[in-house]
């Protein structure tokens, strides 16, 4: 997916769409994490693409936060 069509995804989502799409992207990098152990990985550059994909997600899950903190 192109990075202009995930920010606006991401900023589509709810609170807790964000939340459980952070925890999946956590879990792939996890496992991403566990197969550089214990096998070859032919793209080392899936660890940084992960890591600021979860950077994105929470940014955009602190903003609708604060959202929603102002509006209460």
């Amino acid at each position: 997916m192109k990075l202009a069509k995930e920010r606006e995804a991401f900023r589509k989502m709810s609170v807790k769409e964000l939340e459980k799409k952070a925890d999946e992207v956590k879990k792939d990098l996890f496992g991403l994490r566990l197969n550089s152990v214990t096998a070859h990985i032919k793209d080392y550059s899936q660890f940084r693409k992960l890591k600021r994909k979860v950077a994105r997600i929470l940014t955009y899950l602190q903003q609708k936060r604060s959202l929603q903190r102002g509006k209460l």
